[in-house]
């Protein structure tokens, strides 16, 4: 993502904006190791308004091309008497052996911006490399959609692929459920709605995940810093998402993983996050807990990784790239072995 591209996207307003911080945020990336530094970085990055967000989504995602010899199809779930057509597309390369395992991807963006294509880098990649059917759900964002949309979304979408297991080439008891960032919480709470369902998941593959609401409720701690996703659009988003501004009790099912009090029985897991997330804590605690509850789950704790810092930089920090080769890792590992 060229910084000029980004300045570009955000206008000349924020451009003045950020170019009057840089000097001030260059002195706050002390904590992150030089092959992590982005020009994104530089920019005051906050999503807190309709205004915002607006600019939000317009901002260029790295992630759009398709790895050669990976076929990309567009189908749609059909509507339903309570709910509108969810858009999916599907990756598969034209080695796929079938039936094959099969990886239900929700795309990041705190549940407010991001689309299905900002992945198909990613998609492809798993297509190709691990051999199997990825599923993308292009699901409703927030404020003009809030909850449940994006979970019912998500969750019908895996329901149409164990319906059509066998016109997709794919073995039903050998589905994942991942997602980065807002979309790896969404995938933690279908993946809690599958199992109260009795659809099968074999595995969940959390990528530095959204995963509890309260998270916005105390104030942040003195000298927290927190890169490119910040405590004010975690709040903004959460508060768009639920259609209310977080507070302690909440009793609507799946609206944060974290709020479950019985994680038995859950598949396993894969967590990764940076130790400079401000998701870091919540992703921790949540693995704590799928641990403490019998559920395998590996956990990955990337120092001097910010949220997203994967996106920006995989193939170019040997950090990153790591990263998500452990994830793939993971993923491989749990659909293949018996």
């Amino acid at each position: 993502m060229p910084l000029l591209d980004v300045v570009g996207a955000l206008g000349c307003g924020a451009a003045l904006a950020a170019a009057a911080g840089i000097v001030v945020r260059r002195r706050a990336l002390a904590a992150i190791p030089p092959e992590l530094r982005h020009p994104v970085l530089y920019l005051p990055l906050s999503f807190t308004n309709a205004a915002t967000l607006a600019l939000g989504r317009r901002l260029p995602f790295p992630g759009s091309a398709i790895r050669a010899g990976v076929e990309v199809e567009q189908h749609t779930v059909p509507v339903t008497a309570t709910a509108p057509a969810v858009t999916v597309l599907t990756y598969q390369a034209a080695t796929r052996p079938t039936p094959s395992g099969a990886l239900l991807w929700i795309h990041g963006g705190g549940t407010i911006m991001g689309a299905a294509r900002d992945c198909h880098v990613l998609c492809s990649r798993i297509a190709e490399e691990l051999g199997l059917l990825v599923v993308n759900v292009e699901y409703r964002l927030a404020p003009e959609n809030s909850y449940p949309a994006a979970l019912d979304d998500c969750y019908r979408a895996l329901r149409w692929l164990h319906d059509n297991a066998t016109d997709l080439g794919i073995d039903p008891a050998r589905i994942a459920v991942g997602g980065q960032s807002a979309g790896g919480g969404l995938a933690a709470t279908v993946v809690q709605r599958a199992h109260d369902t009795k659809v099968p998941v074999r595995f969940q593959l959390l990528l530095y995940p959204m995963l509890d609401d309260r998270t916005v409720l105390p104030a942040e701690a003195p000298g927290r810093r927190a890169y490119t996703w910040t405590a004010a659009s975690n709040h903004f988003a959460w508060t768009a998402y639920l259609g209310h501004p977080p507070r302690d009790q909440d009793e609507r099912p799946y609206i944060a993983a974290a709020r479950r009090g019985d994680l038995t029985g859950l598949p396993p897991a894969w967590i990764g996050v940076g130790d400079i997330d401000l998701f870091h804590h919540e992703d921790v605690a949540y693995a704590r807990r799928l641990r403490e509850s019998g559920v395998e789950c590996e956990l990955l704790v990337e120092p001097g990784m910010y949220h997203g810092a994967d996106e920006l930089l995989d193939g170019r920090a040997a950090s990153m790239t790591a990263f998500r080769s452990r994830a793939l890792a993971a993923l491989h590992i749990a659909l293949t072995t018996p």
